[in-house]
Parts: C-alpha cells; structure tokens; sequence
C-alpha cells in the first residue's frame, strides 16, 4: 500500500525510515525502523538492536517505546513500521502486545492493507485492566 505524501501517515513513514539508519543488525541484516504518534503529537521512533545472544535482541517497537517512555511518556495514536526496503512491516504478536500496552482505544497501526485498530490486529488482548480484576 503506498502511502500519500502529506497524509498522517507520511510523517510516521518518514520516521520509521530515517529510524533503519540506526538499526544495528550484523547478525540477520535485517533493519526494521518503527514509528508512532502520541497523544501530544510528538513522533518517537526505534529502530532494531540485535545481540548475539539472539533471544536479548530488541524490536524496532521496544526501542520506540523506549524513547517515548524517556521523552515524557505519552500513549500512542498511531503507528507505522518499515521493512530495510522502506516496505510495511507488521508488529510480530510480542511486539502487538507492547503496543497494546502504550496505545489508546482509537490507535491505528498501518499495515500492508491500511490503517487496521489494535483490537483488529490483537483482538482480545490481555493487558493492565487483567490484572486489575485478580487483585
């Protein structure tokens, strides 16, 4: 799907791409770069960090979150992740559960077919209301 220069989403793209610069990925040469819009409006974004103890490897998505937990928190509206081709990636499900995490109700995360909400790409999901009810 491409995106339309001067929509919402073509900041986000711009960002997830700039993010694969970043990457460090000697192990699967295969930069991934994320971006995402919080409530404030401000674009945070994360690119992959690989380890050669592969499991301590860290997803475009971990690192985003990182960087917006650290620039002042926020939830997410929307979000975009690119490929090393500059192509759409969808969140693997670890990475949808993260999100899940730090997204609103509304969030919309672009896949290869559009703009999709967090309850289309991870319906049901488990999150901080859960646990609320066991304690």
């Amino acid at each position: 799907m491409a995106v339309k220069a001067g929509s919402v989403w073509e900041p986000l793209r711009l960002a997830a791409t700039a993010a694969l610069t970043h990457a460090y990925v000697p192990y699967s040469n295969y930069p991934v770069g994320a971006a995402a819009r919080l409530e404030d409006g401000r674009i945070v974004s994360g690119c992959n960090v690989e380890n050669a103890s592969y499991g301590l490897t860290l997803c475009a998505e971990c690192t985003m979150v990182g960087a917006a937990r650290m620039s002042g928190g926020g939830l997410i509206t929307e979000f975009y992740c690119v490929d090393g081709f500059g192509e759409i990636l969808m969140p693997c499900g670890r990475c949808r559960q993260l999100l899940f995490e730090f997204s609103t109700a509304g969030t919309q995360i672009m896949t290869s077919s559009g703009a999709k909400t967090m309850d289309q790409i991870l319906p049901d999901a488990f999150g901080p209301d859960n646990l609320k009810e066991h304690s």
